[in-house]
């Protein structure tokens, strides 16, 4: 592909996504495909040939298109937001037309220098400890999500519990790591995959408004060191998954320090929130915690992947992943005088993802965020509003920030039938949980390009599918 050949097709390829995003609300939210229509839509071999631009770019359209959920519809309001926006995306394509290898400093200064800075604007930016900065002991890394994140904290206090040595001979069964009831799944797997086992992850029951209960974590920590275990590491959430529940660190992070236990706190989505001054309550105590992530791919308008994940202590995080062969030394390294990302994270590997946040956070500005947060955090709150005013639905959590869990009084079954209606309507996408062994819908408000008539017209159209069903 030729200079002149790669502009015009650039050209076709941003026509085609800025046309797609003025006719996003054309499609079906939820994507109508049965399993294997689109493979069968495929030819069962790839061309011998090269072909032109232009039938690849219209096969988008006629192949791909009809198996896209669409996350980036204003009427999506499932799980929690991914989205993206002008300035991340053309931040990502400008990082695949560098191509950079972020492994090491040396290998591209200003891939590491640029994500050491924003990472240190962000620390500023939602008002974290200034133990996270990385001209502090801290500082941090951009992982491809918070299950990466939460693994390599798990691992960090893995090693600091064992001063190293399961690095060396692996876990004896022993160690024990605590969560809520209600923390994200990335923590089963994260036991699995560092050798704690899951029967070693002990779940922690959660009060009337789906929070950790510190007295029940500390009662479980008593219990199993009197058991002979090694309790370790400790995840509170700032803002579950099901219920946007918000862990009380203030009460965790003593008993962490008092028993010696690493305390990873997991902000995925609702951390962004702290962009606002008023909501920065969220984070009271996380001065007490060893590390910390959120997701700018959630919720800060910046596209997948990209979880900021910081660390009290990097000496730790970094003796625990690092592994240097010879064919990766070099002077600046030895130097000591330069970050190395890929002892901060399992892959060796990494792309320039700090380019497109560094995008974002310049295009909009501080206010211009937190004019987008503000405004999602009051139409969900209308949206409650809506609910608490119906004789014929109720809501079933508290509603902190922009997630609305709520259900009809008609009963599991006609929820389950509500959703799945509203769902094949391709008008709206909502996703489901159970909370107290009641099934529950989510109404998450988050998407760049969400305004109040989008809310507006979900609420009449949830009502009207109820009203339908109960009519049968």
């Amino acid at each position: 592909m030729t200079s002149e050949e790669f502009r015009q097709c650039g050209r076709d390829v941003i026509d085609w996504i800025a046309d797609y995003y003025e006719r996003i609300e054309t499609f079906s939210v939820l994507s109508q495909v049965q399993p294997g229509q689109i493979r069968a839509s495929l030819p069962s071999t790839p061309p011998l040939q090269g072909e032109a631009f232009e039938t690849i770019l219209d096969d988008v359209d006629k192949q791909i298109i009809p198996g896209i959920t669409h996350w980036q519809s204003p009427n999506f309001f499932a799980f929690f937001p991914a989205n993206t926006s002008g300035p991340a995306i053309l931040g990502e394509l400008l990082a695949a037309g560098l191509g950079v290898q972020g492994m090491l400093w040396s290998t591209s200064p200003a891939c590491t220098e640029l994500e050491t800075h924003v990472l240190d604007w962000l620390v500023d930016m939602l008002g974290l400890p200034i133990k996270f900065k990385s001209d502090a002991s801290g500082g941090g890394v951009i992982q491809d999500s918070a299950s990466s994140a939460s693994l390599c904290a798990l691992l960090a206090a893995r090693e600091r519990v064992t001063d190293y040595d399961s690095n060396q001979r692996g876990c004896d069964g022993r160690l024990v790591a605590y969560a809520s009831s209600q923390t994200h799944s990335s923590i089963e797997k994260a036991v699995k995959i560092a050798g704690i086992g899951f029967r070693n992850l002990h779940l922690i029951e959660v009060d009337d408004h789906f929070r950790l209960r510190p007295d029940a974590l500390a009662r479980q920590v008593k219990q199993d060191r009197q058991a002979g275990l090694i309790p370790f590491f400790v995840c509170a959430t700032v803002g579950t998954t099901s219920a946007n529940a918000i862990d009380p660190l203030t009460a965790i992070g003593p008993i962490c320090q008092k028993e010696g236990l690493w305390l990873h706190v997991d902000a995925a989505m609702s951390g962004t929130a702290a962009l606002c001054p008023e909501y920065r309550y969220i984070h009271d105590g996380l001065e007490l915690a060893d590390s910390y992530c959120f997701n700018p791919h959630k919720w800060m308008f910046t596209n997948f992947d990209c979880d900021c994940f910081y660390v009290a202590d990097r000496a730790i995080l970094i003796k625990t992943l690092s592994v240097l062969p010879e064919y990766l030394r070099n002077k600046a390294s030895e130097s000591g005088a330069v970050i190395d990302y890929r002892d901060w994270h399992i892959p060796l590997g990494r792309r320039f993802r700090s380019l497109k946040l560094w995008f974002v956070i310049r295009y909009y500005g501080i206010e211009g965020l937190r004019y987008h947060i503000r405004r999602h955090v009051e139409l969900a709150q209308k949206f409650a509003k809506w609910v608490e005013a119906s004789d014929r639905f109720e809501l079933t959590a508290p509603v902190p920030l922009n997630l609305v869990c709520f259900r009809h009084m008609g009963g599991d079954t006609f929820n389950q039938l509500l959703l799945d209606g509203l769902n094949q309507s391709g008008r709206l996408y909502l996703t489901h949980t159970m909370l107290n062994d009641q099934f529950v819908l989510r109404f998450c408000v988050g998407q760049t390009y969400t305004a109040e008539h989008h809310v507006h017209k979900a609420w009449q159209l949830i009502q009207a599918t109820a009203a339908e069903l109960e009519s049968k």
